[in-house]
C-alpha cells in the first residue's frame, strides 16, 4: 500500500526568483488589473446610463464586461498578493474555488463571444429581421442559459479534478491553481480526465470556433458588396473581436489539451497569461476606443455628471 498524504494546502508558482523581478512582475499584473477594473467598469456605467445603448450588442457587451472584471479578479489579486508577500501557499478549498471560477469564466465568456459574433451577424445579414431575431427577450434567455449551464459545466470539471489522489509533490507550476497543473500532481488514473477535457473542448470549444466562423464567412461575404466606405466601417468592428476570440481559444486550448505529464511550466504561465488576463484587459480596448457611440455615451455621462455639481 503506498502511503498517502492529506494536502491541507497547494503551493503556487511565483512570477520569478528575485524579489525585485516578483515585485516589478506583481507591478505590472496590477496595473493590468486595475486598467480591467476601471475600462470595463466604464462600460457597464455607461451602456447602463445612455438609453442610446440598450441595444442586444451593447447589452452583451455590458455582460462581458461584468463577467470580465470577475473573471481577472480570480486569478490575479491572489498571485499578487503571494508573489509580493513570498507566500506561495493556497488552501484546498481556495484552489478548488479558482478551478471552478476559472473554467465558469472561460465557459460563459465563450459563450458571449460567440453570442456577439450571432449579433454582428443577424445586424448585418438580416438588417431587417434583427428586431426580431435578437429580440430582449431572447437575450436574456441566452444570457441566463449561458451562466446557469456554466455552473454545471464547472462544477463537473472540478469534482472530476477534486476526487483525485495527490501523493506528489503540492506545487502548482502555476500562477494560480487550473486543472492541468493539478493532473500533473495526481497519483491517481487521470486518463478520465483527460477523456473528459477533451471531449468537451472538442464539442464545446469546437461548437462556438463553428459558429464563429460561419458567422464572419456570412458577414464578409455581405460586407464585401457594401461600398468601399461601408466596408472599412464593418471590417473595423470586426476584426478586433475575431482578433480577441483567436487569442482566447489558441491559448486556452494550447494549455488544456497540451500533455498534463511533460509541459513547460513557464510556457503554460505566459500562455495563461493570454487567456485569463489578455482579453479582460484588451476588451474595453477595443470596444471602447474605437467606438465613437461609446466615446460619445461617456462624454454625454461626464457632461451630466459636471452640470449636476454646479448647478
Amino acid at each position: 500500500m503506498p502511503n498517502y498524504t492529506v494536502l491541507t494546502e497547494f503551493l503556487l508558482m511565483g512570477f520569478a526568483d528575485r524579489w525585485e523581478l516578483r515585485f516589478l512582475h506583481s507591478m505590472l499584473f496590477l496595473l493590468m488589473y486595475s486598467a480591467t477594473l476601471i475600462g470595463n467598469l466604464l462600460i457597464v456605467t455607461v451602456t447602463t446610463l445612455d438609453q442610446d445603448l440598450h441595444t442586444p450588442m451593447y447589452f452583451f457587451l455590458r455582460n462581458l464586461s461584468i463577467l470580465d472584471m470577475c473573471f481577472i479578479s480570480v486569478t490575479v489579486p491572489k498571485a499578487c498578493v503571494n508573489s509580493l508577500s513570498d507566500n506561495r501557499a493556497i488552501s484546498v478549498a481556495g484552489c478548488a474555488s479558482q478551478i471552478f471560477l476559472v473554467v465558469y469564466c472561460v465557459y460563459v465568456e465563450l459563450l458571449f463571444l460567440t453570442l456577439m459574433a450571432y449579433d454582428r451577424y443577424a445586424a448585418i445579414c438580416q438588417p431587417l429581421h434583427y428586431p426580431v431575431i435578437m429580440n430582449h427577450r431572447f437575450c436574456v434567455q441566452m444570457t441566463l442559459a449561458s451562466m446557469l449551464s456554466g455552473l454545471f459545466y464547472a462544477g463537473v470539471h472540478t469534482g472530476n479534478t477534486l476526487r483525485l489522489s495527490f501523493c506528489q509533490s503540492n506545487v502548482v507550476h502555476q500562477f494560480f491553481c487550473d486543472i492541468p497543473s493539478l493532473l500533473r500532481l495526481s497519483c491517481s488514473n487521470i486518463l478520465s480526465n483527460l477523456l473528459l477535457i477533451f471531449v468537451s473542448a472538442i464539442f464545446f470549444d469546437g461548437t462556438c470556433f463553428v459558429i464563429i466562423t460561419m458567422s464572419y464567412c456570412c458577414i464578409f461575404s455581405t460586407v464585401l458588396k457594401f461600398p468601399t466606405r461601408e466596408q472599412g466601417k464593418a471590417f473595423s468592428t470586426c476584426v478586433p473581436h475575431i482578433i480577441v476570440v483567436s487569442l482566447f481559444l489558441s491559448s486556452g486550448i494550447s494549455v488544456y489539451l497540451k500533455s498534463s505529464v511533460s509541459s513547460d511550466a513557464i510556457q503554460d504561465m505566459i500562455l495563461s497569461v493570454f487567456y485569463t488576463i489578455v482579453p479582460p484587459f484588451l476588451n474595453p480596448v477595443i470596444y471602447s476606443l474605437r467606438n465613437k457611440q461609446i466615446k460619445e455615451a461617456v462624454r454625454k455621462v461626464v457632461l451630466r455628471k459636471f452640470y449636476s455639481k454646479h448647478i
